[in-house]
């Protein structure tokens, strides 16, 4: 696993950098950074941590920097692609992309202009870097995994403390979401050792939950577990709203799962990713060559427990599990 430490001493300029390296040395440079996701828009608390990020190393938007975001709608592959088309075109210096499918567009869009990673899924198995160690090409960056079998595995633990009886848990997930079908493999050995029966309920719009919900309550599942992916995210308090409905105590991979009614999230600190972006950026400008650039992974993770939900769901949480909690919604 590569973490932050890896990168000490790590950092070399190189010839894709070459000429930012050159115009890091221009007196009032202003660097024009590409932001590119699917989705209405970045959320306020990720687009601060990032713009935060960034001045936190000297970067003031509209002086040292400025942003050009670009949001496609959900599954929009074509404008997800013009919209990369266009910040090459620009130009920008770097671009920072939000998702696989913005990842990919960014791609096939340059493959000289540096492409920084904020949140992806597998970005190896995606084909995005060749290693973690060494990307190679112009893309390094953030991975959004770290090691999947620990995440569920603590998800899945998490969740059988809240309902001690759960003997059967749904799996809400996108089939067409990166490495889904391996993490569910996953899910379904570490249920078997807490001796769990997964259900797998396959979701591809917003049209397919109610369905999922009702395939749930009929297979007699006492909870559910969410992966997260655009679909599910940009639909999480209608998701959230229907585990209430159904009496299925849920949890998901981030923390906005919980502050939309979920019971539990437990995963990464998606603020902590982009303001560690902002990291990727600098070093760019400074003439690092992305290539050479570890990916980093996550070393920050939340669990949040929201007793409102509880008190619905008829729940007690255990002490022990309230005091390991970043956050406890009341």
């Amino acid at each position: 696993m590569i973490t932050r430490r890896a990168f000490v001493g790590s950092l070399t300029g190189g010839l894709l950098a070459a000429p930012l390296a050159a115009e890091a040395q221009q007196a009032g440079k202003v660097y024009r950074i590409g932001y590119l996701a699917s989705g209405p828009s970045l959320d306020p608390r990720l687009q601060q941590a990032l713009e935060d990020g960034l001045r936190d190393l000297g970067y003031v938007r509209g002086r040292q920097i400025s942003i050009e975001y670009r949001f496609p709608a959900v599954g929009d592959t074509e404008r997800l692609r013009i919209f990369a088309e266009e910040l090459v075109k620009l130009p920008v210096d770097l671009i920072i992309a939000g998702t696989n499918p913005a990842v990919a567009a960014a791609r096939q869009a340059t493959n000289t202009i540096p492409i920084i990673m904020a949140t992806p899924a597998n970005p190896i198995r995606a084909g995005f870097v060749q290693s973690l160690a060494r990307p190679g090409g112009n893309v390094t960056g953030l991975t959004a995994d770290p090691a999947p079998e620990t995440i569920i595995g603590k998800q899945l633990a998490l969740l059988k403390e809240c309902v001690p009886r759960l003997s059967r848990v749904a799996v809400l997930w996108n089939p067409a979401a990166p490495a889904y079908r391996d993490y569910f493999d996953i899910l379904a050995i570490a249920a078997r050792q807490l001796s769990i029966t997964p259900q797998s309920l396959e979701v591809q719009s917003p049209m397919d939950f109610e369905k999922a919900f009702d395939a749930a309550r009929q297979q007699r599942s006492e909870g559910v577990i969410i992966f997260v992916d655009v679909l599910t995210f940009l639909h999480r308090k209608e998701i959230t709203d229907l585990a209430k409905k159904h009496r299925l105590p849920s949890v998901a991979y981030v923390r906005e799962f919980a502050e939309a009614g979920g019971l539990l999230s437990y995963g990464v600190d998606f603020a902590d990713l982009y303001r560690r972006a902002a990291y990727y950026v600098d070093r760019i400008i400074k003439g690092s060559k992305p290539a050479e650039l570890p990916i980093e992974q996550p070393t920050k993770f939340l669990l949040i427990v929201n007793s409102q939900t509880a008190r619905v769901l008829g729940l007690t949480i255990p002490s022990s599990l309230l005091v390991q909690a970043d956050q406890v919604i009341e």
